[in-house]
């Protein structure tokens, strides 16, 4: 499986001519072609860094066999368009062309007690990736990959190092990073990893460049 890093929290795979595309959000400039071009798009919560509603609602006219998931918030944002934006929950388990996706959640991290917290789901693509959204989700279960957010008004040092800790991937690609200069990411990536703090090896995956996974 090829996955593609976008910016921010942007990450296509393709596998066997099928492509799934996991929050495509206003800081990607491509996210409304490659919604348009998608078999599958997941979103893992309504915040418009993840799900940017205008690109998404373009794909859904270009392609008429696209179906989006995500929680019930992006439904009621993006409207049903015909039963194509599905909501789903922490326990689903789906598939997407080839795709198999598991499903877990179900809350956005705390940002500040005065700021109401949203629905958010992780979602684990054959059994490979995990993209855990705006949460320090831990699946409870493998993950060979994880895509772990390294900057935003939710993100924590101290719980980001226990929580590689706990979910224990086979490795880590950094997400979510677009408030870090290129010095933070390089830094998040060292304290983070197994010269820091961390367990394993923090991949830098530039807009645009992928790896097998």
């Amino acid at each position: 499986m090829k996955l593609t890093k976008y910016n921010h929290a942007t990450v296509v795979l393709e596998q066997d001519g099928a492509t799934l595309v996991i929050d495509p959000g206003v800081f990607t400039p491509e996210a409304v072609d490659l919604v348009r071009g998608a078999t599958g798009v997941l979103i893992t919560h309504d915040h418009p860094d993840h799900l940017d509603a205008d690109a998404v609602r373009a794909g859904l006219a270009a392609n008429p066999e696209l179906v989006v998931r995500g929680p019930q918030t992006v439904v009621e944002q993006l409207g049903g368009h015909g039963g194509r934006v599905v909501a789903v929950r922490a326990g689903d388990s789906v598939a997407v062309g080839p795709f198999s996706v598991r499903v877990f959640g179900e809350q956005h991290a705390v940002i500040h007690p005065d700021i109401p917290t949203t629905a958010n789901v992780g979602y684990l693509v054959d059994d490979a990736v995990f993209h855990p959204g705006d949460a320090y989700l831990q699946p409870g279960v493998p993950v060979p990959t994880l895509l772990l957010p390294t900057s935003g008004p939710w993100t924590n040092t101290a719980e980001a190092v226990d929580y590689v800790r706990a979910v224990a991937p086979e490795r880590a690609v950094q997400i979510h990073e677009a408030m870090l200069s290129d010095l933070g990411q390089q830094s998040a990536a060292r304290f983070l990893g197994p010269d820091g703090l961390g367990p394993v090896p923090v991949v830098i995956l530039p807009a645009g460049e992928a790896i097998t996974v």
